[in-house]
């Protein structure tokens, strides 16, 4: 899949691994649920370390992606949820290395708490 990057100096510039605007092609869009760091077998929260639960939470979008016929250049927007925003460097860091460019457009938003006490949770929107 082709994504088409809008980028204008008339708005601020991403501050990370993102872009302004994406025009996806034709194609179906799914709608993926948010995912937090569950391990798949097991159920249970990866608790070593919030880099780990971040990695994780990004592995299982991945896997819904394929399941949905995508791969990781499906991405058109990602929305991440963080319980404490002063870890999203750690995210950003992350997100580049396992998110290819051209980056989707992105949203982050701090919330109180989240489903089974996770720290992270991303949900996407891809066309396929």
């Amino acid at each position: 899949m082709s994504k088409i990057i809008i980028h204008t100096d008339k708005a601020p510039a991403a501050v990370g691994p993102y872009s302004q605007a994406v025009v996806a092609p034709a194609g179906k869009m799914v709608f993926l649920s948010g995912q937090i760091g569950l391990e798949p077998v097991t159920g249970t929260l990866v608790t070593e370390s919030f880099e780990a639960q971040v990695e994780q939470a990004f592995n299982n979008m991945h896997r819904v992606i394929e399941a949905a016929g995508g791969d990781a250049h499906s991405i058109i927007k990602l929305t991440l949820y963080l319980t404490d925003l002063s870890q999203f460097t750690q995210v950003n860091e992350i997100m580049s290395r396992v998110i290819p460019q051209p980056f989707p457009a992105r949203s982050t938003v701090g919330v109180t708490s989240l489903p089974k006490a996770a720290t992270f949770e991303v949900e996407a929107i891809i066309v396929v």
